[in-house]
């Protein structure tokens, strides 16, 4: 490998986004889009410049089992 490779290499990982997947577990209600089955995922996502850790933030995700699609929540409308 030559040092233009190394270089580029390095260059590459300066900021960085890691995420880990810490748990899944069922999740009430069905796909509005085929009926399935949703899962919810528990995700560790972490930002990192040049190996600092900057933040680091923990989201609950959605998807359907069977159709494969990330489901978004909305908050509750609240009236007046």
């Amino acid at each position: 490998m030559g040092a233009a490779a190394r270089a580029a290499r390095a260059g590459a990982k300066v900021c960085d986004k890691e995420e880990k997947v810490v748990g899944v577990q069922k999740a009430s209600g069905s796909c509005p889009y085929c009926g399935g089955r949703v899962v919810a995922t528990d995700v560790e996502a972490k930002w990192v410049l040049c190996f600092l850790p900057l933040c680091l933030k923990n989201k609950r995700r959605f998807a359907c089992t069977a159709c494969a699609r990330r489901l978004i929540t909305y908050p509750a409308i609240v009236q007046d």
